[in-house]
């Protein structure tokens, strides 16, 4: 790759990032009250670190800036439950008076947030419940994680006056409550009227000026907050299902370029994809600056392996980066499960690319001894000659165990048996390997 193209890839890599740091957020001014002011704050789509950094920005600034009454619009399939921790965390010390407005569906980990809103408002369309813990194989959690999720779940409910066994049954197939269509083995999901009847809902409404006007906040400032760029890139890059894909890379471009000449769009790819790692994980709260000094350690140590001897360097070098990625990771088990599957991709495409390109190529050819002493250039390797066993001759020069002895007027280097014979004694060959000849003194009656 030319020089100038590198340098103008990393110089868009460097804008990009920088772009994504300082980006403002989306506030968007709906109308302008009188006194009173109402964020109107979206919780959409999977429920992951990322969500939980935004709130928690957008919930200080609401604070600072003394907020009335938030409203929380949510729309979500669910999904971490550590994240939904934080979120509750979020909510149980939040003191501005806050509403949850669930427009569509608020599943699993988004019926939690749910429930630790002050007030509870939903579409005439719009569920709530399905609250299950599974793991990321789509396999049931284990009973202690279970039994976590609903007691925080049941928490969640009783801290702000609703009954508890609703949030219960959302939470354990094991509650039966026929009535509301989840008998024994079945999560509990409440539609409006169901949730509106048991106390989980405050109303219906159809939109959002409906439930301005339920809360008496038809008249006041509304402020829609929304994540900035680098706050939803930061959502995405941290999604359970982009990690691995970003290691996968990142792993998979080192590998390409040490078996590409030069510095090329491989290497530039697998280092974007660790920097894009990390940068999500910094944005999410998840990752601290000592990380990143520990993986550039690690990097750092695995490169001084290629040029020092021993292996020592390589090993803690490897650690280092693993440990670097383990302390960017809020769950240990699926960080280790996206490591194993980057590193079985990665032994995969090296063996592909071993095969079909070989190591004569790329930083490799720096590093493996290619020539080789092959007969096409005029190496021969050395030939026993077995013509030789039963000759007779003479030792020319004292044989201590070796020397010089002359056969038929051919000068040979040879050596005894371990004896010493003189100059001019006779001698008989009675073995060849390789280039070695071994000699043995003749008695007079031979």
């Amino acid at each position: 790759m030319k020089k100038s193209v590198r340098v103008s890839l990393y110089a868009a890599i460097l804008i990009f990032a920088l772009y994504l740091a300082i980006s403002p957020g989306d506030i968007i001014t709906q109308a302008d009250g009188e006194g009173e002011t109402v964020y109107i704050v979206p919780v959409r789509d999977t429920v992951e670190r990322g969500m939980a950094a935004f709130l928690e920005r957008v919930t200080s600034d609401a604070e600072e800036n003394g907020v009335d009454h938030i409203i929380f619009e949510i729309d979500t399939p669910g999904g971490r439950v550590d994240a939904a921790g934080d979120i509750g965390e979020i909510f149980q010390d939040l003191d501005i008076p806050n509403t949850a407005f669930v427009t569509s569906r608020a599943y699993s980990a988004g019926s939690y947030i749910a429930l630790n809103a002050d007030t509870i408002y939903m579409k005439p369309q719009a569920t709530m419940g399905a609250s299950g813990v599974i793991n990321s194989d789509g396999t049931a959690a284990d009973k202690k994680a279970q039994s976590a999720w609903i007691s925080a779940m049941v928490a969640a409910a009783e801290a702000n006056g609703r009954d508890p066994q609703y949030a219960r049954a959302m939470a354990d197939s094991n509650v039966d409550l026929p009535d509301y269509g989840a008998p024994e083995g079945e999560f509990l999901t409440l539609g409006p009227k169901e949730a509106e009847e048991v106390g989980y809902a405050e109303g219906i409404v159809e939109d959002r000026n409906e439930l301005l006007n339920a809360l008496g906040l038809s008249d006041a400032e509304i402020v829609e907050e929304n994540p900035t760029l680098s706050e939803n890139v930061a959502r995405f890059l941290t999604d359970p299902v982009v990690i691995p894909i970003l290691l996968s890379i990142a792993s998979i471009g080192l590998v390409v370029e040490l078996y590409s000449p030069g510095f090329g769009i491989p290497g530039i790819m697998g280092a974007l994809a660790l920097v894009l790692f990390f940068y999500g994980h910094i944005v999410a709260g998840l990752a601290g600056y000592e990380a990143i000094i520990l993986l550039i350690l690690g990097v750092g140590l695995v490169i001084a392996e290629l040029f020092l001897p021993g292996g020592i360097a390589g090993v803690i070098g490897v650690v280092a980066i693993v440990a670097a990625l383990m302390m960017s990771s809020a769950d240990m088990g699926h960080m280790a499960m996206s490591i194993g599957i980057a590193l079985i991709v990665t032994i995969i495409v090296s063996v592909i690319l071993f095969k079909t390109i070989g190591l004569e190529k790329g930083f490799f050819r720096h590093i493996i001894l290619n020539d080789s002493t092959s007969s096409d250039k005029g190496y021969v390797s050395s030939v026993s000659r077995l013509e030789l066993i039963g000759l007779e001759g003479s030792a020319i020069t004292p044989l201590r165990p070796s020397g010089t002895a002359d056969f038929d007027g051919e000068r040979l280097d040879v050596v005894t048996e371990g004896g010493f014979i003189g100059i001019g004694e006779k001698v008989k060959v009675v073995k060849t390997e390789g280039s070695r000849i071994v000699v043995r003194a003749l008695k007079t009656d031979e």
